[in-house]
């Protein structure tokens, strides 16, 4: 599936497609360069799913928990790791199979950590700025 976005108003909606799509699926990988747009897009994800408190960027932490009205959600960036051994000493697939939310920046960096069902979503950038999500549920 491909969404476009235009811009920063038409994230809601995106975000509502973009669970919708996933069904009952609640691992997200998200894939896209520096500046994509990856935590702004999570931050209103966060928000559709009723999180209260402001989602940020777990960049030098790791992974951010935040409560929803759908219970905890875990949102990891692994920008920053220098191996795979550091995201399993966080426990990492503790989290996994939690049965909560798992949003994950630069999952690229942890591939043999992925999980055997998730959904993909690659940002891609165009010149006049709009962002296309492809959307592939694994």
């Amino acid at each position: 599936m491909e969404i476009r976005v235009r811009n920063t108003a038409a994230l809601p909606a995106a975000a509502k497609h973009l669970l919708k799509f996933s069904s009952h699926e609640k691992v997200f990988l998200f894939e896209g360069g520096m500046g994509a747009g990856k935590t702004t897009f999570i931050k209103i994800i966060c928000e559709i799913l009723g999180v209260k408190d402001s989602a940020s960027s777990p960049t030098y932490s790791l992974v951010n928990e935040y409560e929803s009205d759908r219970g905890k959600i875990f949102h990891f960036d692994f920008f920053r790791i220098k191996n795979e051994a550091e995201a399993y000493d966080l426990g990492f697939e503790e989290y996994l199979s939690s049965g909560n939310y798992c949003f994950i920046e630069w999952p690229e960096k942890i591939e043999s950590l992925w999980p055997e069902h998730y959904v993909k979503v690659n940002i891609k950038q165009t010149v006049d700025k709009t962002r296309i999500l492809f959307l592939t549920k694994i």
